[in-house]
Parts: C-alpha cells; sequence; structure tokens
C-alpha cells in the first residue's frame, strides 16, 4: 500500500452570512490570491489544500466546503454539512447583522454535525474606518461561545492561514479527547458489565459536548462513541458525499471541484426552496 493511502484528511466548513468573505478566505489559503470583485455562492462551493500541521507533524489534506449565507439556500447548504469534523465561524467587521447571525450559524452546523472543532473568526478588519462591531465585544462574544477567536483581513493576508493551521490542529485535540472519553466509557461498560450509551447529535465524524476558549475540551461525562473526525486519503478516495438526490466524488489534485457550480444550479431550477 503507497505511503500517500495514509495521507490524513479533514472536511472543514466554512459558515456565515453572506457577504462576509468566506469565498474570498478560502481562495486566499488554497491560492493565495485575492479580488475586490464580489462574487455570490450558489449553494456550496469547494476547494482543497494539503497543509502541513506543525503539532501533527504531518500533511493534513483539508476539504473546505464554502457554504452560501443567503436565507433561500438554507435546505441545500446545510445537507453538506454532515460528515465535517471543524468549522470556521465569520461575521464582518463592516456588517452588524453577520455579527449578531453567528450564534445561529454555530447552532445550524451543531444540528447537523454535532458538536465539532470551531473557531470564531472576524474579516475585513483593515476597514477599520467602516467598522460597526468593535473588538471587545468581538471577544466578549468569542468567550461566551467558548471559541477561539481571531481578526483576519483576506486583502492583506493577516491571520488567514493562522486560522486553519490551528483549526486543524484543535480537530486534533478534539479527536484525541473523544478517543480517551470512547476508552473510558468502553472501560467502564467492561467493568459494570452494562452496554454503553452512544451520544451526539447530527452526522458528524465525531461529537462531545463542552468546549473553552483554549480549544478542544469534551465533557468526560458525556461518553460518545463515534469514529476519528480524520480519515486517510485511502478511505476518501472513492467517497461520495451526499447532494440533492445525487452525489459527486471528491478526488484529484488539490483545486476547485470542476462542474460543482453547473450541477448545482441544475439542481437549483428543480428545487422549490421554502
Amino acid at each position: 500500500m503507497l505511503e500517500e493511502d495514509f495521507e490524513k484528511t479533514i472536511k472543514v466548513l466554512i459558515v456565515g452570512n453572506g457577504k462576509v468573505g468566506k469565498s474570498s478566505m478560502i481562495r486566499r489559503f488554497c491560492t493565495g490570491t485575492f479580488t475586490n470583485t464580489y462574487k455570490r455562492t450558489i449553494g456550496v462551493d469547494f476547494l482543497e489544500k494539503v497543509q502541513y500541521c506543525r503539532d501533527l507533524g504531518e500533511d493534513v489534506r483539508m476539504m473546505l466546503w464554502d457554504t452560501a449565507g443567503q436565507e433561500e439556500y438554507d435546505t441545500i447548504t446545510r445537507t453538506y454539512y454532515r460528515g465535517a469534523g471543524a468549522c470556521v465561524l465569520a461575521f464582518s467587521t463592516t456588517d452588524r447583522d453577520s455579527f449578531r447571525a453567528v450564534s445561529t450559524w454555530k447552532k445550524k452546523v451543531e444540528a447537523e454535525c454535532g458538536e465539532i472543532a470551531m473557531v470564531l473568526v472576524q474579516t475585513k478588519v483593515d476597514l477599520i474606518d467602516q467598522a460597526v462591531v468593535d473588538k471587545d465585544e468581538a471577544e466578549q462574544l468569542a468567550e461566551n461561545l467558548g471559541l477561539k477567536f481571531y481578526r483576519t483581513s483576506v486583502k492583506d493576508n493577516l491571520n488567514v492561514d493562522l486560522v486553519f493551521e490551528d483549526l486543524v490542529s484543535l480537530a486534533d485535540q478534539y479527536a484525541q479527547n473523544q478517543e480517551q472519553t470512547r476508552r473510558r466509557s468502553s472501560h467502564t461498560d467492561t467493568a459494570g458489565g452494562e452496554s454503553g450509551s452512544v451520544s451526539g447529535a447530527g452526522h458528524a465524524d465525531f461529537a462531545g459536548s463542552g468546549t473553552s476558549k483554549k480549544g478542544g475540551d469534551v465533557d468526560d461525562n458525556s461518553p460518545v462513541k463515534k469514529k476519528s473526525i480524520f480519515k486517510t486519503k485511502k478511505d476518501t478516495k472513492d467517497e461520495s458525499v451526499a447532494g440533492m438526490g445525487e452525489s459527486f466524488t471528491i478526488s484529484g489534485p488539490s483545486k476547485q471541484r470542476s462542474g460543482g457550480k453547473k450541477k448545482m444550479k441544475s439542481k437549483l431550477k428543480n428545487c422549490s426552496i421554502a
């Protein structure tokens, strides 16, 4: 078996209101480019990048899912949340509504994925003269939600790489804590002669309960039994991701999934958005 078959892979969601800069953030991270031209995401878009993780000491293939922030696409985009191991919650310095919506986006992700590794990201901090969210209240929101907080500028390439590098490490901490919890649960069940219970919401690759600002903590009193958030390249080579009545295969080099937008537009024509 080839060594590359053991490359770790993680699915990462980037969610938040429309126009906060989610697509620009992913494009900057994956391709190193930036454009001022706004192009609304229709449904979902997909990019991937192999990133070396210092804490893990190895490469991790990040599958980055860019989701539409408009409410009319909510039913469609939430279909693609499932199976994610990490998430970026984004809001814009210049959009007060996007800041208020952060808690709602967090609940939507947790409803589909269970409790996964998340970070809070403030975008467009270079537009300080247009700011409608101050630093103190943004930090307070992060503390209230128990999330690590990053202030970014895609235009100036400020902290963009750091967000995703730290998120992979945080997700790995979650995975390790999950495994420890599972083992303790298994040991307790064996000693007590009783079958364990499985908890966790949605269809995420792992779930737990409880977070902290440092990230990665789970509640040891809530035993869960799910697989690691990380998969090997071999596991994901022929993996199909469920879509609107059809599926597509994740494969190929680190580039935008070809034909994705065309397929999504075709699906939207046949869908009734509530």
